[in-house]
């Protein structure tokens, strides 16, 4: 990993602000190559210091109508629970944008899954650009949990890093919940992939995966490698000691 595809913050709230202005200048800078971008974006509590702050900052300074919104994945709940990642990301940022609802494409949580997931996969087939036999989304978002998983593919999901399927259904491996997740070709084949991971109980899954150590290759964070994009990795202290 390039050391500068790493970028290190000194805590959360100013990994949020950092990233904040990274996103923001991302984001200005594709939109004088392209009429539209679209993006998808991942749960978690660090995504979510970041969308808080860009509403609270960047409202105005973005043009939010010529983004569309996609999901990395959701939990099979309604938008109003407290779980929905959609509900999180509206309620934090959607909601105070100059945006069309048209360009929100969340996925129903309170749908029949595989039903859902297919539906979901046609929408994105039909919307995003394709490159290389699959959609290529401009920016995606992603998150890392405890157990070394991204987006909803947890450690005993392997198939999910070779699957032909867009999006499919997963279960939670403590709680059995079922989720809908982007799999890792379609994550891999987007041009800019930024991890955002803050907090000590993930320093060991972050340094393992970022030296390439044997240990890496069971958490399936480690399996992001962009094929023909950039991957970028914004931590604070805590996540990389």
């Amino acid at each position: 990993m390039e050391k500068n595809n790493i970028k290190i913050f000194d805590s959360p709230k100013e990994l949020a602000s950092g990233f904040s202005s990274i996103l923001s200048s991302k984001i200005t800078l594709l939109l004088e190559e392209n009429n539209e971008l679209n993006i998808a974006l991942s749960g978690g509590n660090t995504p979510l210091e970041v969308f808080k702050t860009l509403a609270a900052d960047y409202s105005t300074k973005i043009d939010w109508n010529r983004i569309n919104f996609y999901w990395v994945d959701e939990r099979c709940v309604p938008p109003g629970s407290p779980e929905s990642n959609f509900g999180n990301a509206y309620n934090s940022l959607l909601k105070f944008i100059n945006i069309s609802p048209a360009r929100i494409h969340r996925i129903n949580g309170e749908a029949a899954p595989e039903k859902e997931a297919e539906r979901y996969s046609e929408l994105v087939s039909y919307n995003v650009p394709f490159n290389n036999t699959l959609p290529s989304f401009d920016i995606i978002l992603l998150g890392i949990g405890e157990d070394g998983h991204t987006a909803s593919i947890f450690p005993n999901q392997m198939e999910l890093f070779t699957s032909d399927k867009m999006y499919a259904v997963t279960l939670h491996p403590d709680t059995s919940q079922k989720r809908i997740t982007m799999t890792v070709p379609l994550i891999n084949n987007a041009k800019y992939i930024y991890f955002l991971v803050s907090g000590t109980n993930k320093e060991n899954i972050v340094k393992n995966i970022l030296d390439g150590n044997e240990e890496a290759k069971q958490y399936p964070a480690s399996y992001i490698k962009p094929v023909n994009g950039e991957l970028f990795w914004v931590l604070d202290d805590a996540a990389l000691k």
